[in-house]
């Protein structure tokens, strides 16, 4: 199966990949928060995230990327508007396969419950025995 193209808009760049991810927080471009508007109004979309190393080798590790939805840009008020958890099959919800480097899609909308959260941001959390990620992730709207 072939990998769907997508356009990337630089100013939907939410994760540029350029340093590892090891701790708890949300990405970074260019050494800048990296928060995105996507309204007013209903947006529906996918992020894509673009996976060049994950470590799993002790087993533990668990990464969940969380695309962040906010009413504002002060993110005050928030709401998940997609999740994708990788990491060590062990480790992983449910059970799943060991995750791999490669490209991962989350369809998504920015209206939850009837609220709409126009702002957007990637808040990564990991844990296990020394974690470490390295990942471009961007939004691009669904076709």
């Amino acid at each position: 199966m072939g990998q769907r193209v997508y356009n990337i808009d630089i100013e939907l760049l939410l994760a540029d990949g350029a340093a590892a991810v090891t701790a708890d927080g949300v990405t970074q471009v260019a050494s800048a928060n990296a928060s995105k508007q996507l309204g007013p109004g209903r947006f529906e979309g996918v992020l894509v995230v673009d996976v060049s190393a994950i470590k799993t080798s002790v087993g533990d590790e668990l990464y969940h990327l969380v695309l962040q939805g906010g009413t504002d840009n002060t993110f005050a008020t928030k709401e998940i508007v997609a999740q994708l958890s990788l990491g060590a099959g062990a480790a992983r919800p449910g059970g799943a396969i060991t995750s791999t480097t490669g490209r991962y899609e989350i369809p998504f909308v920015t209206e939850q419950d009837d609220v709409s959260y126009p702002w957007e941001r990637l808040y990564v959390d990991v844990a296990g025995t020394a974690p470490s990620i390295t990942l471009k992730a961007f939004i691009a709207e669904r076709y």
